[in-house]
């Protein structure tokens, strides 16, 4: 079983756990995958600063690594 996305994870520590999970980060408008922020900044903050609610973005992240996980 996938580890659960939280809004408390690095964005780095997400894009770990799967790749696949940079098209939803840019459908959202966070551009910052490459961005050195991306290292330590969580996905709450990178939300803060995107004026994003971050809980909608946790599901959609869990939706797809789950949906991914049952194709395997």
């Amino acid at each position: 079983m996938a580890e659960k996305i939280t809004k408390d994870m690095i964005i780095a520590d997400i894009l770990k756990i799967n790749m696949g999970c940079i098209p939803i980060l840019l459908n959202e408008g966070m551009h910052c995958i490459g961005c050195p922020a991306s290292q330590g900044e969580t996905l709450e903050e990178a939300c803060m600063v995107h004026g994003l609610d971050v809980e909608p973005l946790v599901a959609k992240l869990n939706e797809f690594v789950q949906n991914v996980e049952a194709d395997q």
